[in-house]
């Protein structure tokens, strides 16, 4: 038996040994043959500007309290955990949460290993596929085939043990431009988990600013009705003495009624707001949030990042999923081309059989195979042509969904520079408004309390003071969820992150390239 089994590997080893020096050399051979269009990154839009009007990136953009300067840094990169400049602690330990337990986020990264570890499998495909079969079987032949002779030699054990070899020659490159698309599928999926992460991590910021926004609309508001409410107690204590109508007692209340109904509201909508935020933290809306924002508690960043425009493509990766994307569909473009193609395929088998177990591997029992066969579509009612032409028509359609995301990525970064412009204007002229309510509604009381104006003024002030109070509040806010608007626009500094190596993230499907290395992709 240990002969037999010298002789089987002896045989086995003939096979591996030309495996390895042919398929290499095949494969070598028929590298260029690969027919469809070969992809080519596309190359960034020459454009010198995101706007039309030259934004100053040396002048500050605001110089009140309120509203401290902020200035445009042209070429200046962003920091991988960008939402650090706010400088809230509450908001560095929210994001982390959010980063470790959103579902979302989870579902990215599976969808990332599932589609590097499919192009790893597509990989086989260049390699020959080898099996081993091991059988045995009891038959009887019928008399019909012996001439009706009936004998114990019709009655037989069979036993075989082979193993069978096939392998399809990649004349065309079909296989390698199916390869190709599945790992350009694993790239657009990697885009994909990085845009993930950007979304979650400025929903965060959004959110936390909404929030602070609201609890400041709500202060602003339960100071306001303190003011109405005091008032009040004026107005009816004029009426006592003569010095008011029950008309303006009934005004009164009726100012304050209406100011006290949108204080549900908005308590309504932080309650929300703070739900939202829970659930991006992969809670429950019942198990919320220990993190508590405010205005105060937040810091406008000063220095704003601008990328040149040359650099926003390769920072966006919503644009570089869209790349992958027109990546994966001209490979299939090669792969339908490949299809209307001859195929050859090689076969062959080597083993050994027996009447018994016993006597396999004996001289005489082997058996081996050696074959090819040539497959040439003939006609097949136009299928292959069709499916040519719509993998044409994809390549096309993904082309010009590159260039939508490339158009959108320009306007996000232009309407976030306009934004911030404006919102700089807003606060200093609600700063300004504010004041100038303040002291009026300060010399309108006085005045009424000594009889100099008439109520009707009295209401103009106070109504004046709560809108600009209010007005004052959002645009504070805004201003904050604009300024992370363009960190978002801009791409986030995911290839400058640190909170994951990039191993972690792209698994052995393909290769990740460093933070050096992506700061100078084209």
């Amino acid at each position: 038996m240990l002969r037999r089994c010298r002789r089987l590997r002896s045989r086995s080893g003939a096979w591996e040994r030309g495996l390895q020096r042919g398929v290499p050399a095949i494969a070598l051979l028929l590298w260029g043959c690969r027919v469809g269009p070969n992809f080519a990154p596309p190359v960034a839009p020459e454009v010198s500007g995101y706007t039309g009007v030259e934004f100053a990136v040396s002048d500050s953009m605001g110089s009140t309290p309120a509203a401290p300067p902020q200035q445009l840094r042209a070429g200046q990169d962003i920091p991988g955990q960008w939402w650090t400049l706010f400088r809230s602690p509450a908001l560095d330990a929210l994001i982390r949460e959010a980063i470790a337990a959103n579902p979302d986020l989870a579902a990215a990264r599976a969808n990332l290993r599932q589609a590097q570890e499919l192009a790893q499998a597509k990989q086989g495909s260049l390699f020959p596929q080898i099996d081993a079969q091991l059988g045995y079987s009891r038959q009887q032949l019928s008399t019909a085939s012996t001439g009706g002779v009936q004998s114990s030699a019709n009655l037989f054990t069979l036993a075989t043990a082979q193993v069978n070899v096939s392998y399809t020659l990649d004349i065309f490159g079909g296989t390698q431009r199916q390869i190709e698309s599945a790992v350009a599928t694993a790239d657009q999926q990697r885009y994909q988990l990085e845009a993930a992460y950007l979304t979650l991590t400025s929903n965060v910021v959004a959110d936390a600013v909404q929030e602070a926004s609201l609890r400041a609309q709500v202060a602003a508001t339960e100071e306001i009705l303190d003011i109405l409410r005091q008032q009040l107690e004026v107005v009816r204590g004029q009426l006592a003495l003569g010095g008011a109508s029950m008309s303006d007692v009934l005004t009164q209340q009726t100012t304050l009624a209406q100011t006290e109904a949108t204080l549900p509201v908005m308590q309504r909508q932080l309650a929300q707001q703070r739900n939202q935020l829970a659930v991006l933290a992969g809670r429950f809306p019942s198990e919320g949030i220990g993190q508590r924002f405010d205005l105060v508690s937040l810091t406008l960043p000063q220095e704003l990042p601008l990328s040149v425009p040359s650099r926003l493509v390769a920072q966006r990766p919503d644009v570089q999923s869209a790349s992958a994307a027109l990546h994966q569909a001209t490979a299939q473009v090669g792969v339908a081309t490949a299809n209307m193609l001859p195929q050859i395929t090689l076969t062959g088998s080597i083993g050994d059989s027996g009447l018994h177990l016993r006597d396999m591997f004996s001289p005489g029992t082997a058996l081996w195979s050696i074959g090819g066969a040539l497959l040439q579509p003939v006609f097949q009612g136009g299928t292959l042509r069709h499916q040519r032409e719509a993998a044409m028509a994809a390549m096309e359609a993904a082309a010009a969904q590159y260039q939508s995301t490339v158009l959108t990525a320009f306007q996000n970064v232009a309407d976030a520079l306009h934004a911030l412009q404006s919102d700089a204007d807003a606060v200093a002229a609600n700063r300004r408004a504010l004041d100038a309510a303040t002291a009026a509604l300060e010399i309108a009381r006085a005045q009424f309390r000594f009889g100099g104006v008439s109520y009707l003024s009295l209401l103009t002030a106070e109504r004046a003071y709560a809108q600009a109070r209010i007005s004052l509040v959002q645009a504070l806010a805004s201003r904050y969820a604009d300024t992370a608007a363009l960190f978002q626009a801009l791409g986030g500094g995911w290839w400058n992150r640190d909170d994951v190596t990039p191993a972690a993230e792209t698994g052995a499907g393909t290769a990740a390239p460093t933070r050096a290395d992506r700061r100078t992709e084209p």
